[in-house]
């Protein structure tokens, strides 16, 4: 029954008004490989549209194509139609396996080798070997069928090397295909490089175009995750009017979401005012039986005051989070914040800070392990040699915390600061894998 079921809705999708005695009589089998491919591509956009319940369908579809490609007789891809569906279906999830077979087996030519070979790459994760060979080809095919998925391929090959033309190249692929699977994925990858490649302004653009048409995606979580990246490095009064637009196309409770997320990277990356001003907005945006949210409001908040003069009141105010409404990795993180206030607080080993002390008998210009020796031995401000040796193992870490303090640095204060903070980030990164909040 189920396999009926199937069938009727495979060939209602592919031809549209046939009767629904000849649907029934028509068999995915006797469906030319083009028309098969429609119902697939109707399915994936529906998918990133909202509709989560034809996952099922599409797989269904990518197997009854992979087998309808295999069994074809040759002469169907006399078709240019058929052959641009396979293309298509290689790149839409297919068996990369099917397309060599259909290129080994090409007498007359249909396929086209350079396109092959660069699909081939591509499927195999050799997306750098294609690049060249593939931006030569795609302008033949910039308007026809497979262009769109050709530029999202190109796209994505060359994003590492060069971001700029990365993104004119998902620009073509959506601005031809708009409303589809295709739009929807070259949007999501613009956002994420447009904020490596230090082009907030696009980001933001690209961040509301995507607002606007796919939040019911099932990607829209990697959405939100790359939307926090770029509202986080990009954060300030200007880009605050711009988030506050982007989030308006979203529900409270995913605006909430959005806002701890902001809060929670901003408390592991040190800045402070964003992770109180993104906790605060996500407490206000939530319902007064929503002790979950709240708490983690409260959490992100608190770890972003440990820093501060605050110190043992944000401490206060975590510890007094109950745990049960803590995901494992956000207990983990009041954990490490917890430790980093209370070697913050310690009392300085008398002995750490003369180290680096040579005494005077030796010579008036001793050079120690670590260098020459700095400080009278007496002021808590001078650099011990735990110092130099943190320094050489973590200089971007210092150097950032350096660039973030206001006033006369205390580089004892500092070195905790940049250990503490260095193993947030590694906290945050084991249990990256984790549930989203």
């Amino acid at each position: 029954m189920l396999k009926a079921i199937r069938t009727l809705l495979l060939c209602a999708c592919a031809v549209g008004a046939i009767p629904v005695a000849a649907a029934h009589a028509q068999g995915p089998e006797d469906l030319p490989p083009y028309k098969m491919l429609r119902s697939l591509q109707a399915i994936q956009d529906a998918i990133v549209l909202g509709d989560h319940s034809a996952t099922e369908m599409q797989r269904f579809m990518l197997a009854a194509i992979d087998k309808r490609l295999r069994e074809s007789d040759p002469k169907v891809f006399d078709d240019p139609r058929n052959v641009d569906a396979a293309f298509i279906y290689a790149m839409s999830g297919g068996n990369p396996e099917t397309l060599s077979y259909l290129a080994n087996h090409d007498i007359e030519g249909h396929f086209d080798s350079r396109v092959v070979d660069a699909l081939t790459h591509y499927l195999a994760g050799k997306g750098g070997l294609m690049v060249e060979g593939l931006a030569k080809a795609a302008p033949e095919y910039r308007n026809s069928r497979v262009g769109p998925y050709l530029y999202l391929v190109l796209g994505n090959g060359i994003g590492q090397e060069s971001p700029a033309k990365s993104l004119e190249y998902y620009d073509w692929a959506r601005l031809t295909a708009p409303g589809t699977n295709i739009e929807e994925a070259a949007l999501r990858r613009s956002i994420a490089l447009a904020t490596r490649g230090g082009m907030p302004d696009k980001g933001f653009a690209y961040s509301l175009s995507y607002a606007r048409r796919f939040l019911t995606s099932p990607y829209a979580s990697q959405f939100a995750d790359v939307f926090v990246e770029l509202a986080v490095a990009n954060y300030n009064e200007k880009t605050e009017v711009k988030i506050q637009e982007i989030l308006g196309f979203m529900d409270r409770p995913r605006q909430r979401e959005v806002y701890l997320r902001i809060a929670r990277r901003a408390a592991i990356g040190g800045l402070q005012e964003l992770a109180t001003l993104a906790s605060a907005r996500a407490e206000d945006l939530s319902d007064v039986a929503d002790a979950g949210p709240k708490a983690l409001a409260n959490l992100y908040s608190g770890l972003a005051g440990v820093p501060s003069k605050g110190i043992l009141e944000a401490v206060k105010d975590i510890n007094a989070i109950p745990e049960a409404e803590l995901s494992p990795r956000d207990r983990a993180l009041r954990q490490a914040a917890t430790v980093i206030a209370e070697e913050v607080l310690r009392a300085p080993d008398p002995e750490s800070l003369t180290q680096a002390i040579v005494p005077s008998v030796k010579s008036d210009m001793t050079i120690g392990e670590n260098g020459p020796a700095t400080g009278s031995g007496e002021s808590p401000f001078a650099t011990p040699a735990s110092e130099v040796a943190l320094k050489a193992a973590q200089p971007d870490a210092v150097k950032q915390e350096a660039s973030l303090e206001q006033g006369p640095a205390d580089p004892v204060h500092d070195a905790f600061l940049s250990a503490g903070r260095s193993k947030l980030d590694a906290i945050d990164s084991l249990l990256k894998g984790e549930g989203q909040q």
